[in-house]
């Protein structure tokens, strides 16, 4: 079972940026798909991004797509999240999320971070 512990959040100005991270725990890291969710106060979880094992392929939330930006380093068993132009709605927790089955939304169903607090002033 893999684990997944967040990490880059912080307190940001509307407009500028952050680089979230995902360490995860398997040395088999690569046959993972990797994902970021969020989720607002009084919201439920909404997807943002997902990569394929090798990382060649991606996905994203509307949402997001064009300000954000998902990659991962196998040999460091990492995922990231750049996170440019940032907007107060993005302000909400983040968590980071494993699949051995793909990258599609429903995918992420079982392995998941603590997720790292993001809050964007305006």
């Amino acid at each position: 079972q893999v684990q997944l512990v967040e990490s880059g959040g912080g307190l940001v100005q509307a407009g500028g940026s952050l680089r979230l991270s995902c360490a995860a725990s398997k040395r088999t890291f690569s046959s993972y798909c990797m994902g970021w969710f969020r989720q607002a106060p009084g919201k439920d979880r909404d997807f943002v991004a997902s990569i394929d094992w090798g990382g060649g392929g991606t996905y994203y939330a509307h949402s997001v797509k064009g300000r954000f930006t998902i990659s991962r380093d196998n040999a460091k068993n990492t995922v990231y999240l750049q996170m440019d132009s940032l907007k107060p709605e993005d302000t909400a927790v983040y968590y980071c999320a494993a699949s051995t089955t793909g990258w599609g939304i429903l995918d992420f169903r079982d392995y998941w971070g603590q997720g790292t607090q993001v809050t964007v002033s305006s």
